[in-house]
């Protein structure tokens, strides 16, 4: 059975403060990486899916997304299919 792989990316809302993006962006210049203005850390959900990955698929992987993997009072989501893996398979 074809598997595709739907990627669901988590940040924190613009106006939430991010700690540990504040953290990164101090220590780069320590590094020896200059020039970053700001960083934002965020989670990666790879989800591979069994079967064709219709509106109806992508519309229940929305409402995982909503309901368990984002805290949607101070992160944003974005659901999308990966094609890389989508062709390959």
């Amino acid at each position: 059975m074809p598997v595709a792989r739907v990627v669901v990316d988590v940040m924190l809302k613009p106006e939430i403060l991010d700690p540990q993006g504040q953290a990164v962006q101090r220590a780069l210049p320590r590094l020896g990486f200059e020039g970053i203005a700001d960083v934002r850390q965020g989670k990666r959900f790879e989800l591979e899916v069994e079967g064709p990955v219709d509106a109806a698929a992508l519309a229940r992987i929305h409402e995982m997304a909503e309901t368990f993997l984002a805290n949607t009072v101070i992160e944003d989501f974005t659901v999308r299919v990966d094609e890389a893996v989508r062709a390959e398979s």
